[in-house]
C-alpha cells in the first residue's frame, strides 16, 4: 500500500502553485501587451506596387491611414502624425472612422491639423461618423477648415510627378449606384485611386478604370491568435481582414489597412496599428 508522505504532498502543492503562478504571470503579460503596449505600437507598412499607368522612372509616394477612433487627443496621435511626416508623402489618403460616439470632432481636427502633404489630404467618411451624427456636409466643412478635402461620391484631380491622378471618394456604405456613378466620371487615361471605408462592396461592378482601392474598417481583426480567423469583423468586411487583395474581373488591387485606433474595446493583440506608405511605380 502506497502512502503519501508530507514531503510528497508539499511537492504537489508547490508544483500547482508554480503552474498557477506561471499562468497568472503569462496572462498578466498578455493583458498588459494587449491593453497598454500594442494599441500604441504602430507599424509603418511599405507597399511597393506596380501600376500600368505610372511611367517608367516615376514613383508616387502616398500615405494611407484609417480608423483613428479618436476619443481624447494625446501623445500617441502626435507620434502618428510625426511618423507620417517622416515618410514625406506627396498625398495623404484617409478612409473613415475618425471619431467615436462622444462626437470628439475637436480632437479629430487637432490631429488633422498636424498632417502635411504638398499635393493635398483627401478623405471619405465611415460608419462612426454617421453613428455620431457628424457626417455629410457638416463633416466636409469641419475638414475643409483644417485643409482636408472630404469626398462624398466625388472625384478630385491632381498631378503627381507629372502623372495625372484622380481620387475617387466612395461614400459609406459604398452603394453600387454610387460606385457606378464614380466609374462613369472616371477618366480612363488618368490613374484612378478609389477610397472606400468598407472593403466589401459590389466588386463585380468594377471596371478597368479603377487602378487601386484603399479601405479600412476591419482593424485587421484587432485581436488575433495564430492560425485562427478573427473573432470579430464588422459588417461589410466580407472576406477581407488586412493587406493586399485582388478583386473584380480585372483583378484590381485592393488594400485594407489595420487602422490606427481601436473600437469597442481599447485592445489589440498580434495586430498592431498601421500606417501605410505606398510606392507606386511602373509595371515591369
Amino acid at each position: 500500500m502506497n502512502q503519501t508522505t508530507p514531503e510528497d504532498a508539499m511537492k504537489g502543492i508547490s508544483r500547482r502553485r508554480f503552474l498557477l503562478g506561471g499562468g497568472l504571470t503569462l496572462g498578466g503579460l498578455v493583458l498588459g501587451d494587449a491593453v497598454y503596449r500594442e494599441p500604441r505600437a504602430f507599424q509603418v507598412e511599405e507597399v511597393s506596387l506596380p501600376l500600368a499607368k505610372v511611367p517608367p522612372g516615376r514613383e508616387l509616394r502616398i500615405v494611407h491611414i484609417s480608423d483613428l477612433h479618436i476619443r481624447n487627443f494625446h501623445g500617441y496621435y502626435k507620434d502618428v502624425a510625426n511618423a507620417i511626416a517622416s515618410l514625406s508623402p506627396e498625398v495623404i489618403l484617409l478612409t473613415g472612422d475618425y471619431l467615436e460616439r462622444n462626437r470628439s470632432i475637436r480632437n479629430v481636427l487637432k490631429f488633422l491639423k498636424m498632417l502635411k502633404a504638398p499635393q493635398g489630404i483627401f478623405a471619405v467618411q465611415g460608419n462612426w461618423e454617421y453613428w455620431a451624427r457628424v457626417e455629410g456636409e457638416n463633416l466636409r466643412r469641419h475638414f475643409a477648415g483644417v485643409g482636408v478635402t472630404l469626398l462624398l461620391n466625388r472625384r478630385h484631380d491632381l498631378t503627381l510627378q507629372g502623372v495625372p491622378v484622380s481620387i475617387l471618394g466612395l461614400d459609406y456604405p459604398s452603394a453600387t449606384d454610387n460606385l457606378l456613378l464614380l466609374q462613369r466620371r472616371a477618366d480612363p487615361s488618368r490613374l484612378n485611386l478609389l477610397l472606400s471605408h468598407v472593403p466589401a462592396f459590389a466588386h463585380e461592378s468594377l471596371n478597368d478604370r479603377v487602378d487601386l482601392i484603399l479601405c479600412g474598417h476591419t482593424h485587421g481583426g484587432q485581436v488575433r491568435l495564430p492560425f485562427v480567423p478573427p473573432f470579430y469583423l464588422p459588417r461589410f468586411s466580407g472576406r477581407f481582414v488586412g493587406g493586399l487583395y485582388q478583386v473584380g474581373v480585372s483583378g484590381t488591387p485592393l488594400y485594407v489597412t489595420r487602422g490606427v485606433g481601436t473600437s469597442l474595446l481599447p485592445v489589440r493583440f498580434l495586430c498592431r496599428p498601421e500606417i501605410t506608405i505606398f510606392r507606386l511605380h511602373a509595371a515591369q
